[in-house]
């Protein structure tokens, strides 16, 4: 799986409120609308609170679509997170880039989810980078 690196925000433009709808949204049966706005939400804090460590991807391949991340979608990821078992990482290993689940335990592994594909296992050889933990997965529906 490829990784295409998408430039951050520009902190020097200004920040935008979004209206924030406190209610959740029922994915079932639908529900009388609010007819007023809780907040602003600006779509950065939300998902980008640490924007001097974030940077965003693009997924490039199928390797973890049962894990909710498909091909075209954007990936926030924090390169200041201290990578942990079970996260989900941008990782470049033998200077390729994927998106992983990362195993620590028993051995080190980078764990695709999708059974076409299979673990990547880490030995002393390896040349494995952490570039950084997934925080939040962006679609678009189109």
């Amino acid at each position: 799986m490829n990784v295409t690196f998408i430039n951050p925000p520009d902190p020097t433009k200004p920040d935008y409120k979004i209206p924030f709808m406190a209610d959740l949204v029922p994915a079932g049966f639908p529900s009388p609308a609010q007819d007023f706005v809780e907040k602003r939400l600006d779509v950065n804090d939300l998902c980008i609170p640490d924007p001097p460590n974030t940077f965003l991807v693009t997924v490039d391949g199928e390797s973890m679509v049962n894990a909710g991340i498909h091909d075209g979608d954007t990936l926030v990821v924090n390169r200041a997170l201290k990578p942990r078992h079970g996260d989900f990482v941008v990782a470049t290993i033998y200077g390729e880039q994927t998106v992983k689940e990362l195993h620590t335990k028993p051995r080190v592994r980078l764990m695709p989810h999708n059974k076409a594909f299979k673990p990547i296992y880490i030995n002393a050889e390896s040349e494995l980078i952490i570039n950084g933990v997934v925080t939040s997965v962006v679609r678009v529906l189109k």
